[in-house]
């Protein structure tokens, strides 16, 4: 008899998870038209950018250690909720007045350190709650969530545009405050782990840093990590880049914006069916991965330069190899790595995923000052092909046992 997905804990943490995607996904592309219409600043929205992706370079690698010894299922709706807080606090003072860039400079660069940490703890505490054999399936369904919950940018657009900044805020920190509720009803399941409550100041250090020991003696997942550190580089600009030109070139920009990656989306919720009612063949998973991380780099390269119908049936096929490469990367790679070692691993490749992202998104900046951000992209988009060959391609000996493994 087959093992159940949908069992109580796993359909508990799915609902929190969409609720706080959805606000997420909602409250991020607000507050990023309102930096740019209130700063009216493309160098001031790289910078709020900027604070929001830098405590997630460092912060995982310290987070790592603390879910490998501590509650993470505590650890989750106490994030929840600080986030929910935090939200509430920004409108307040945006209510009363004393709204300023630094202020929310500030606030993101704490929020950038809470969901770093949320992300490490949700990463490593999700395959607990996932039955045997079902791990595949899991994957799929936290994808298309994740893409399902971007509905909530036009929602979003439309709230901003209509009424302000202040609803959005709101309504994502009541989003967080019913994920952390969700979070609670969870049954305890790490009570066999327990929590090692002596840990001095030099074990933790020594185990933040056993993250990246771990990593390096794996010479598959330093090569799968490596990889996503330049393809993370080549979606840093994207991030910086991709909004402003849509409001450059076209009049109502985030709304073509929208309709182009509207077309990703579909093609990511696509994709996450496929994965959740069919296997990938183990023995096809690398060579799929390594097409799809090519394929999406090239359209992605050059999208821009072709007209809209064509724009977005280019982000259609990339958002069905997004969702095939998430698949088989998380799937592999969460089973692949040991319980106790979980938290560390995902700590230090956090780590490392989001120091590209910024490192692309500082360099896409200063670069788009000197080029047309079309070319720039372009460029970023080469330098992500090239890591896939030389990374995943010349790291296949190593590879293949992690990607092409039965994991459920």
């Amino acid at each position: 008899m087959k093992n159940k997905l949908w069992t109580k804990d796993y359909t508990i943490i799915t609902l929190g998870s969409a609720v706080s995607m959805f606000g997420n996904a909602m409250v991020g592309f607000a507050i990023s038209l309102y930096v740019l219409d209130y700063t009216k600043s493309p160098y001031l929205y790289s910078l709020y950018v900027f604070f929001y992706t830098l405590p997630q370079i460092f912060a995982p690698l310290f987070a790592g250690p603390l879910m490998d010894r501590f509650s993470r299922r505590r650890t989750i709706y106490l994030l929840d909720a600080t986030s929910a807080s935090l939200y509430l606090i920004l409108a307040l003072l945006i209510i009363f007045g004393f709204f300023s860039f630094p202020l929310l400079a500030t606030m993101t660069f704490v929020i950038g350190i809470i969901n770093s940490a949320y992300l490490v703890a949700f990463n490593s505490f999700y395959p607990m709650l996932v039955s045997d054999g079902n791990y595949s399936k899991a994957c799929s369904v936290s994808s298309t969530l994740e893409t399902v919950s971007y509905v909530m940018v036009p929602v979003a657009t439309f709230l901003y545009k209509a009424f302000g900044i202040l609803p959005v805020l709101i309504a994502n920190s009541a989003c967080f405050f019913t994920a952390a509720f969700f979070e609670t009803r969870i049954s305890d399941v790490e009570k066999a782990r327990g929590e090692k409550a002596s840990y001095s100041g030099k074990t933790y250090i020594s185990d933040s840093l056993a993250g990246l020991r771990y990593l390096i003696s794996e010479k598959g997942l330093l090569c799968i990590s490596l990889f996503f550190f330049f393809s993370f580089f080549a979606n840093g600009a994207t991030t910086v880049l991709t909004l402003p030109w849509f409001k450059e070139t076209y009049e109502n920009g985030e709304y073509t914006y929208m309709s182009v990656w509207f077309f990703l989306g579909v093609g990511r919720i696509l994709g996450g069916f496929f994965h959740y009612k069919w296997r990938i063949p183990a023995q096809a998973k690398f060579a799929l991965s390594l097409f799809v991380y090519i394929l999406s780099a090239a359209l992605e390269g050059v999208y821009l330069f072709t007209p809209l119908m064509a724009m977005r049936g280019m982000c259609f096929v990339m958002g069905l190899c997004n969702s095939t490469a998430f698949n088989i990367r998380v799937s592999s790679t969460q089973a692949y790595v040991p319980d106790d070692h979980r938290g560390r691993f995902n700590g230090a490749f956090l780590m490392m995923t989001t120091g590209g992202t910024l490192l692309g998104e500082l360099t896409a900046g200063a670069v788009a000052t000197v080029l047309p951000m079309r070319e720039t992209l372009s460029i970023f988009m080469g330098v992500c092909i090239l890591a896939a060959l030389v990374f995943i391609l010349g790291g296949r000996k190593h590879i293949k046992p992690i990607y092409n493994r039965k994991n459920g």
